[in-house]
């Protein structure tokens, strides 16, 4: 039987969240929404929503965490390696025969995704072409990105992601030992963008040739869903083109009319003309 004083409690506080703080994370799916507050209340030692509520409206100094719960995403450099090998076969082809090209990775969360592409496009003689935007809302996620230092536990799986995706070069010319994990060459940031960008509440900022928006989409319910993707059909370019998590699709939306499948398997779609 549905819990309805726990989903009045986590509407009352989303609400609260936007009008003290100005996140709005009032469209995203319930059932996501209701296991992340769920951890929240745990986190900081709250027995009901109703008293996290009370903490987060009366202490901002928990926010930062609360976002970083809110908006936590497990990534890993190449994920899904197949869509990075589709990219660099049948997508930078299209690419390499513009003068000039901006890239932007939407929901960078802690940079994974960034440095995939700047490492893709730096094997593939793009990089002093290409200008990255890396936007996220969470600003601890993206002050991590900034630094570009990952676990060292971490690149051996960074490694064979790279190598199954196609990596023309050794993962290990791209980063150095040190801080206590792996630190990503900084040259590969000399052409990006870190900046706050909200889906839910935030316009278009640029045009581009090619927006990756991996595993974020499945967070929102559909109306904000087809939001964020009017908002990539704004932002890109004639024929540009748009990535996606493996497990989402354009089919279902308002907009889908707009773009047609390049590469379908991967989830990457091409902008009509």
């Amino acid at each position: 039987m549905p819990n309805h004083s726990e989903e009045i409690e986590i509407r009352l506080l989303l609400e609260a969240i936007f009008l003290k703080y100005h996140y709005d994370f009032r469209s995203y799916s319930l059932a996501s929404v209701k296991r992340r507050l769920r951890h929240a209340r745990e986190r900081f030692g709250c027995s009901s929503l109703s008293i996290l509520q009370d903490k987060v409206l009366h202490d901002p100094s928990i926010l930062p965490e609360l976002l970083g719960l809110m908006t936590v995403q497990v990534s890993e450099l190449f994920r899904d390696p197949v869509y990075y090998r589709a990219l660099r076969e049948k997508v930078i082809p299209h690419l390499q025969t513009y003068p000039s090209l901006k890239v932007w990775i939407a929901g960078c969360s802690s940079g994974e995704e960034l440095y995939s592409f700047a490492i893709l496009f730096r094997e593939e003689g793009l990089a002093d072409r290409t200008m990255f935007y890396a936007t996220d809302i969470n600003p601890e996620a993206l002050r991590r990105a900034q630094e570009g230092v990952y676990p060292l536990e971490r690149i051996q799986l960074f490694t064979e992601n790279h190598q199954r995706a196609g990596g023309k070069s050794s993962l290990s010319e791209y980063y150095t030992a040190a801080y206590g994990g792996a630190r990503f060459d900084p040259r590969l940031r000399d052409r990006v963008v870190f900046s706050d960008h909200s889906l839910v509440t935030d316009q278009v900022f640029a045009e581009v040739q090619l927006i990756s928006c991996r595993n974020v989409l499945i967070y929102f319910d559909r109306a904000l869903q087809d939001r964020a993707i009017g908002l990539f059909r704004d932002a890109l370019s004639r024929k540009g083109f748009l990535g996606l998590g493996l497990k989402e699709s354009l089919q279902f939306s308002a907009h889908w009319p707009d773009f047609t499948a390049f590469a379908s398997s991967e989830k990457i779609f091409q902008k009509k003309e």
